[in-house]
């Protein structure tokens, strides 16, 4: 048989538990939370809305320099929307892409270089960039591919 009596839930537990306020339910999860955090995460106030496990799903605005790009990722591709005033610039960029990472060279002026961390790996191929109204949207497609090994397994006797 379980020893439940050796628990920290015991029957006084439990009830001082059902007679505290809401209140008094936060400070004792703060405490308990506060001894068993290392002192760097005590520093956050996850009551205050800075959840640091929040994502959003929302795009992801980067400013560099005098760039300023959306970056987002569907099921399939991940983009890149750049909003250019000069269209003329555009036929002097260069766009080149790794597998995790957008350069953007001669933009908006001919020494600028911009380093654009994508948010997934892309494919080295399949990439096409188009020029709109002041938009230019980048998409790159995302690779699906994970690149694993199978382990054999060997039987010693």
């Amino acid at each position: 048989m379980f020893p439940w009596n050796l628990t920290p839930f015991n029957k006084d537990t439990i009830k001082k538990l059902q007679q505290m306020q809401p209140e008094e339910i936060e400070k004792y999860v703060n405490e308990m939370l506060g001894k068993m955090m290392p002192a760097e995460m005590q520093e956050m106030n996850f009551t205050k809305g800075s959840n640091p496990f929040n994502i959003s799903a929302q795009p992801t605005t980067q400013k560099f320099n005098q760039l300023e790009a959306n970056v987002f990722e569907t099921h399939d591709d991940v983009y890149v929307i750049i909003r250019v005033k000069n269209k003329n610039s555009v036929h002097n960029m260069r766009i080149f892409h790794t597998s995790n990472q957008l350069i953007i060279e001669h933009f908006p002026e001919a020494e600028d270089k911009h380093t654009i961390t994508l948010p997934a790996i892309v494919k080295r191929k399949g990439a096409r960039a188009s020029y709109k109204e002041g938009t230019l949207e980048i998409k790159l497609p995302k690779s699906i591919h994970l690149q694993y090994t199978e382990i054999d397994i060997r039987e010693y006797e």
